[in-house]
C-alpha cells in the first residue's frame, strides 16, 4: 500500500508548509471525531524535507469513508483551515 499524498496544504502557518505544499514525511489525521491535522505545528521556522511531498501516515477519524483500518485510502488529500484548526478537507462521512 502506498501512503496518500498531501496534494495541497493551505495552512501557511504550519512549520511543514512551504508554498502551499506539505514537507513532513508523514502526517497523522484526526481523532475519533475531528479530521484535524495532528502534525500541524505553528512556529516561524520551517521543518520537514523540502525535497519531499508529505503523505498521510495514519488516519484516526473512524467515520471517514476513506479510512480502512486506520489507514487513509484516498488518492490524495487537501489540508486547509477550518474553524481555528488545520483540517483534512478531503474528509467525507462514511
Amino acid at each position: 500500500m502506498e501512503m496518500p499524498t498531501v496534494n495541497e496544504c493551505q495552512v501557511e502557518s504550519c512549520a511543514y508548509n512551504r508554498d502551499r505544499a506539505c514537507h513532513a514525511l508523514a502526517i497523522t489525521i484526526g481523532d475519533a471525531h475531528l479530521a484535524q491535522c495532528d502534525t500541524f505545528f505553528g512556529v516561524s521556522s520551517k521543518g520537514g524535507d523540502p525535497a519531499t511531498t508529505g503523505r498521510v501516515g495514519a488516519c484516526k477519524v473512524s467515520d471517514c469513508r476513506y479510512n480502512t483500518q486506520l489507514e487513509c485510502q484516498a488518492p490524495g488529500i487537501v489540508v486547509g483551515q477550518s474553524r481555528s484548526e488545520a483540517d483534512c478537507l478531503t474528509y467525507a462521512p462514511a
